[in-house]
């Protein structure tokens, strides 16, 4: 809740529910999760993302307000994962095939893999991002990262400051895309997923990211809503 582009904006509406509970219908889409976790802060203010997870039955875990890789480590433990699956919560088009996919290249390659994701390099849409990592990863991660980066942005340490430690694996897309933006940072953002739900009733019908792309091809003046936005990117805060 205490974004500081747009504070509040994971219990937005987003037609007729909130934005949460929209991320949370399309992750249990995914057929390779055997659970789903809320991972969020001990603040009163989060107190109704919990309510989210309540409703929609998905386990939830409160730990650091800013040390979110250390919340995310200790939410996994609990779950007792082997595979931790993450999913940023401000991203209502996430599609369910393709956590499916990075997935499977993680399960299929146990002994030369550590980590998969679909961002760095990217190539999928921004708001289409999934990574994947073994449970071990994730606790090395945790145990040796430091920087403020780093400890803010949960995997960061694992891509940008440490690659050689660890085993990764990029999936990407048939074609560039990842000009295209809809993750939900600012308030343009929302009104363009906004507009996408409406068009294409994505709140009853489960649309893949390919039915999204076609319907932005058509009309492309969609863009404009939130074209100005520029992405944080964690290596210029470093």
């Amino acid at each position: 809740m205490g974004s500081s582009r747009l504070p509040g904006k994971v219990l937005a509406d987003l037609c007729g529910a909130p934005l949460l509970g929209r991320v949370l219908e399309r992750v249990r889409r995914a057929r390779r999760l055997d659970d789903v976790v809320v991972a969020t802060t001990g603040a009163r203010e989060d107190d109704g993302l919990v309510a989210v997870a309540d409703a929609a039955g998905a386990r939830w875990f409160r730990g650091s307000e800013h040390d979110v890789l250390a919340r995310v480590a200790m939410a996994a433990q609990e779950a007792r994962a082997d595979i931790v699956v993450r999913i940023a919560a401000d991203c209502p088009l996430l599609d369910p095939d393709i956590v499916d996919q990075v997935v499977a290249v993680l399960e299929g390659r146990p002994s030369d893999l550590d980590y998969v994701t679909t961002d760095p390099p990217a190539t999928y849409p921004k708001g289409l991002d999934v990574e994947a990592l073994y449970a071990d990863a994730l606790a090395r991660t945790h145990r040796m990262a430091t920087s403020t980066p780093a400890r803010e942005h949960v995997t960061f340490f694992l891509y940008g400051e440490a690659p050689q430690l660890f085993r990764s694996f990029t999936l990407s897309d048939v074609e560039d895309n990842s000009r295209e933006r809809w993750t939900v940072d600012t308030a343009a953002d929302l009104a363009l997923v906004r507009v996408l739900y409406e068009d294409l009733d994505l709140a009853r019908c489960g649309f893949g990211y390919r039915h999204v792309l076609a319907h932005l091809r058509r009309r492309p003046s969609l863009r404009a809503i939130n074209a100005h936005v520029v992405q944080r990117d964690p290596r210029r805060e470093a």
